[in-house]
């Protein structure tokens, strides 16, 4: 983006470092969004004049439709990312016009410091050594930077990547006392990949010096598998399908990469060149529902056999298969028991004695188990019954590193010996990180670090049901979502991470004055509904489970805060409740029949009844009580409908796609939900009841979150709540030295 990468930009204990795209305070490296640290080196290059929003807006969100109150979320977060909310003051607002940054800035030629220290500011204020004199050089067009997906900028010329692979390829022929060196240099993060949109499920090829990862594409596409030198910005992008591809693996020798492709369809793991090419199928896999977006080691050491997740049967959980290169031998190496969710995230280790997974009993509930190779039975290593997104080995296979929540609603990386014990956590590399990687020998480290910030929009109806303002009603730096409006409009129930775990929260109808009324923790805590009278609201949460393996019941709040009540307490999960129309009863969906069904039980206390018996999720009941209206799931498609009393099972309609089955919601008269049919993009519908006839009601800027309730509708029907996220994208960070 910016013509001054050669320059470093310090100011009070902070640098700014544009070609590493790095933020560091007194030396240690500060988690930024891609857009927020954008906007800081606007401001920071502005050398002190007053940023007008419309250039602000231009530079950092280039062909991007965002409106004001973004840019002013983005200063809010770069304002407490700088301290101002310990006394320091960073940034100036000139209302109505911009922003201006208020201090002095040093600016350092990379150029002339061999080894830049970590940015430490002295009684003077000035660095030795440093002109404070350098005028900074203009800012130009903010995609001047960014990868171009025109032409064959991401399908370099094999013979550039042969040239940069033959590169790093020397770098394993370096005399043993030059290597060591290298390998003593101090620890640093290094962004790896820093494109827009996500970057995820890094793996190292054999000799540590490529990585394969998985990009979705500036606009947040079908992902696809890329191949980069480490120190060098080309790229080769090595699948094209339109299918989404995912979860690479290197073989021993570096000369293959192993994936997994999944379409509407089917589902298929491949294997092809690492320079592209024919591709080859090994294994077709059963359309299961991906734990979560982590990566593990799935190909064994000797390069012979992969490690893939995939089912006996449509009704049994997912177990972890061991496939032969060849594709001529199968055999199944789990057999998880039917109230488990399924097993994840095969890795073998460095050695190949032992493989790595997580188990979980239900979508968020995950331990770490191992097992000793061949034929050795599971021994659980974790007990925490809390979400993990990925793992990897140490080089010695006598570690595991993993991504948790234990240390709140944001993951970070933990490491156990293959034996159990207490988790440690490995160092302080920021919230949010996942898919962790190490490479063959040990010396470097990388993981995905999220960047998603979601929010709750506003959005104000007229008398035809047509859109006419929006506006960010709930925020914070971290997520917001789960809303619903109180029965008399006049307040909301949300659930955010703003106090570092998982909490129910309740605020007036215009978002001032919140409260928290629950505080779940690092366990998953949501989908707050109130009661018809208002005065009590219902959740699922997995922070009370007296077995303590994380498994989701259904408890009870006061609107109003004190008295806490559990609704259910089974065994297994139960998540997603609603109210019936007199408060009479609450409905949740369950595995306690062995499989994901709807069922109520009294308000007041009781024994639980099955409502549906071919799949259920999460429901609403009609205002008349006669039908529950429900989705079934993760994996089927539609909007369905069965008597309160139960009965025939019956589709609504199929025009609700399987991708968004949590934003939905119930109304007067009709259905508001979510879809994206082609050729139009993602988009919030309504259908009326009684003529069966659809309307479009308003255009979104991107596809809602599949797994998180993200709709609301006002008793009134004038205003709609929409969780959105504001901030969506990861990158790829590497630390060298990890062990």
């Amino acid at each position: 983006m910016f013509a001054s990468e050669k320059h470093l930009y310090d100011f009070g204990p902070f640098r700014l470092d544009l070609n590493s795209r790095m933020l560091l305070r007194d030396g240690a490296y500060l988690a930024l969004t891609p857009k927020a640290l954008e906007t800081l080196a606007v401001l920071v290059e502005g050398n002190g004049r007053i940023v007008d929003k419309e250039e602000l807006l231009r530079l950092v969100w280039a062909g991007t439709c965002v409106e004001e109150a973004t840019l002013a979320k983005t200063v809010s977060i770069l304002r407490k990312a700088l301290g101002e909310d310990e006394g320091h003051h960073y940034i100036d607002t000139a209302p109505k016009r911009g922003y201006r940054f208020a201090v002095a800035v040093r600016v350092m030629d990379r150029a002339a410091l061999e080894e830049p220290a970590p940015v430490r500011s002295d009684s003077a204020g000035i660095q030795p050594g440093v002109s404070p004199t350098i005028p900074p050089p203009a800012v130009t067009a903010p995609d001047a930077r960014k990868p171009s997906m025109a032409g064959s900028r991401f399908r370099r010329p094999l013979l550039l990547f042969a040239i940069l692979a033959v590169a790093a390829a020397a770098y394993a022929f370096l005399p043993r006392w030059n290597r060591a060196r290298i390998a003593a240099a101090p620890s640093k993060a290094v962004p790896l990949t820093s494109f827009p949109g996500r970057q995820n499920e890094v793996a190292f090829s054999p000799d540590g010096n490529q990585i394969a990862f998985v990009w979705d594409g500036p606009q947040g596409g079908n992902s696809h598998v890329y191949v980069k030198v480490i120190g060098s910005e080309a790229l080769l992008q090595l699948t094209h399908d339109p299918g989404s591809d995912s979860r690479p693996a290197w073989s021993p020798d570096g000369r293959n990469i192993t994936f997994l492709r999944s379409t509407p369809k089917a589902r298929a793991w491949y294997l092809t060149s690492v320079l592209g090419g024919p591709e080859r199928k090994l294994a077709d896999v059963f359309p299961y529902f991906d734990l979560g977006s982590g990566n593990s080691a799935y190909g064994s050491p000797d390069g012979k056999t992969l490690a893939i997740v995939d089912k006996a049967a449509p009704a049994e959980p997912a177990s972890i298969f061991l496939v032969s290169i060849d594709g001529l031998a199968r055999r199944q190496l789990t057999f998880p028991s039917a109230a488990i969710t399924g097993d994840y995230y095969p890795a073998f280790s460095q050695d190949g004695k032992r493989l790595a997974f997580a188990r979980a009993v239900s979508f968020s509930a995950t331990d770490l188990y191992v097992l000793e190779l061949p034929n050795g039975k599971p021994a659980r290593l974790t007990f925490d019954g809390l979400t993990i997104d990925g793992l990897a080995w140490t080089s010695d296979s006598r570690e595991i590193i993993f991504s948790s929540r234990r240390g709140g609603s944001f993951n970070s990386l933990w490491r156990i010996g293959i034996h159990g014990g207490t988790p440690e956590r490995v160092s302080a590399f920021g919230e949010d990180v996942i898919s962790p990687a190490v490479s063959r020998d040990g010396s470097r480290l990388a993981y995905t670090r999220r960047l998603d910030d979601m929010n709750i929009w506003e959005f104000t109806l007229d008398a035809a049901g047509h859109v006419i303002s929006k506006a960010p009603l709930v925020a914070s730096t971290f997520r917001d979502s789960d809303p619903d409006y109180s029965p008399d409009g006049r307040r909301i129930v949300f659930t955010s991470g703003r106090n570092g775990s998982f909490g129910i929260w309740v605020a007036d109808s215009d978002g001032s004055n919140p409260r928290l009324l629950f505080d779940g923790g690092a366990y998953v805590t949501g989908s707050p509904r109130w009661s018809p009278d208002g005065r009590r609201i219902v959740f699922d949460t997995r922070a009370r489970d007296p077995a303590g393996v994380g498994n989701p019941s259904i408890w009870m709040v006061d609107a109003d805060g004190g008295q806490l009540r559990r609704i259910t307490d089974g065994n297994t999960g139960d998540v997603a409740p609603s109210w019936s129309h007199d408060g009479a009863w609450v409905y949740f969906a369950s595995t306690r029949s062995g499989n994901l069904q709807i069922w109520k039980t009294p308000s007041q206390g009781g024994p639980a009844i099955q409502l549906t018996r071919k799949g259920g999720f999460e429901g609403f009941e009609s205002a008349d009580g006669q039908f529950l209206l429900y989705v079934k799931g993760r994996e089927i498609p539609g909007i369905w409908r069965v008597p309160t009393t139960g009965g025939e099972e019956l589709p609504v309609t199929d025009r609700d796609q399987v991708g968004y089955w949590r934003c939905w919601r119930l109304a007067r008269g009709g259905i508001y939900f979510a879809t994206a049919t082609p050729p139009a993009g993602p988009r919030i519908e309504f259908l009326d009841l009684a003529s069966g006839a659809i309307r479009q009601i308003a255009l979104l800027p991107k596809p809602p979150d599949a797994t998180i309730p993200g709709l609301a509708v006002s008793p009134d029907g004038q205003k709609l709540l929409l969780a959105q996220y504001d901030q969506n994208g990861s990158n790829i960070i590497m630390v060298d030295r990890a062990h």
